[in-house]
């Protein structure tokens, strides 16, 4: 399904057994927008905070003077971002476009230099963190940070206000039950003959966020470590030597047709699978015995937003509690949860259905990220 890299799962996240259980559309000429960017007193496009512009009210009006929104890489059903497009849309009366929707996070820090000056340029992305750390350090973005920003632990986002986690997940892995007599339960069975042509991933681990970091997990589940990525790409060299690799991705489509059979993806994807396909595959998800690797994705405003009130009230939209709970609805892990939870705002429904982790989760450093990916980015194409 697509996007690329990993993250830091929040201590308190990760040690509270409650938190365990996270063709564009056609957009409006510019001239409906012009002079959209400042009000009659302030300048959206370099605000930093609500307040910084008049507060709520002030970028409301703002952004429904712009009239749209424009998302990118945003599929309908990736942690209910269909959902939580259309409860934006209808209740600020904007409109949403969403590029590439089964693209992935190199694409999305793309389109913002590839599209920029043109009104249907991405205002906003949701990426993995090594190409969050990647966007801030050739300016891509515009620092803004949203009313819950004290709220978001210090190591969850960017002191600048470049990026800030959204929400998050484990890796896991998915599989139809009716295929097997022995289910999986961690990379290493993955190995066995009984799984010859049935082993995808969620995309390219080069391009892809939810594919590399099933890279770095099955590092770790081969000896390797935070420091050394390289086991989990022999993992997937074994795999597909032994023809159990196959290269189709990982979706409800794939699955649903019988061509991937087992799916090494985020535990809010397969989870989603498993309620979509419910009474045409019966698909199990389990997070490896082996491997624990938590990530979360990040948010960020473009630089060259062409909405930028409308991207900042997505962001706000996103924080609230409503928000939250939206993604929390889809079966991942909102970076607020432990909030959700203290607050009694929680959607007590939608935590119980998360799936069942029980250990620590495991997550590199930033630089840990960066330097992995590099080594992902010049080995893997040995995969096969």
């Amino acid at each position: 399904m697509r996007k690329t890299t990993a993250v830091r799962w929040s201590a308190g996240l990760a040690g509270s057994a409650m938190a365990l259980v996270a063709a564009l559309a056609p957009a409006s000429g510019a001239s409906a927008r012009e002079g959209a960017v400042k009000d009659a007193s302030c300048n959206w496009a370099t605000a930093t905070s609500v307040a910084a512009c008049g507060g709520m009210s002030a970028l409301i009006a703002a952004a429904q003077k712009e009239g749209v929104l424009n998302t990118i890489t945003l599929p309908p059903t990736w942690a209910n971002y269909g959902t939580l497009l259309k409860e934006f849309s209808s209740k600020y009366h904007i409109k949403y476009t969403d590029a590439i929707p089964d693209g992935s996070s190199q694409q999305e820090l793309d389109a913002i230099v590839h599209e920029k000056g043109t009104s249907k340029a991405p205002d906003v992305v949701d990426v993995g963190t090594a190409f969050a750390i990647d966007g801030a350090s050739e300016h891509l973005f515009a620092p803004y940070k949203v009313q819950e920003w004290n709220q978001i632990p210090a190591n969850e986002k960017d002191a600048n206000g470049d990026w800030y986690y959204d929400y998050g997940g484990y890796v896991s892995i998915g599989y139809d039950a009716s295929a097997f007599t022995s289910p999986p339960t961690s990379f290493k069975s993955l190995l066995g003959s009984q799984f010859k042509g049935a082993v995808g991933l969620d995309g390219d681990p080069t391009q892809a966020n939810a594919a590399f970091s099933a890279v770095f997990a099955a590092s770790l589940a081969n000896g390797g470590s935070f420091n050394n990525v390289v086991p989990g790409i022999q993992f997937f060299k074994q795999l597909a030597s032994a023809g159990n690799f196959v290269t189709a991705q990982s979706d409800a489509a794939t699955i649903g047709s019988g061509q991937i059979k087992v799916g090494i993806d985020w535990d809010y994807l397969n989870a989603a699978y498993a309620a979509q396909l419910q009474g045409k595959v019966d698909w199990k998800v389990i997070i490896p015995s082996d491997a624990h690797y938590a990530s979360y994705y990040v948010q960020a405003v473009s630089k060259y937003a062409p909405d930028p009130a409308a991207a900042r009230l997505w962001e706000e939209f996103l924080y609230s509690n409503e928000g939250q709970n939206g993604w929390l609805e889809g079966f991942a892990r909102p970076v607020l949860l432990n909030n959700l939870i203290k607050d009694h705002a929680v959607n007590e429904s939608a935590l119980a259905k998360l799936p069942v982790v029980s250990g620590a989760a495991a997550f590199p450093s930033q630089a840990q990220q960066s330097a992995a990916k590099a080594i992902v980015v010049q080995q893997w194409p040995s995969v096969g």
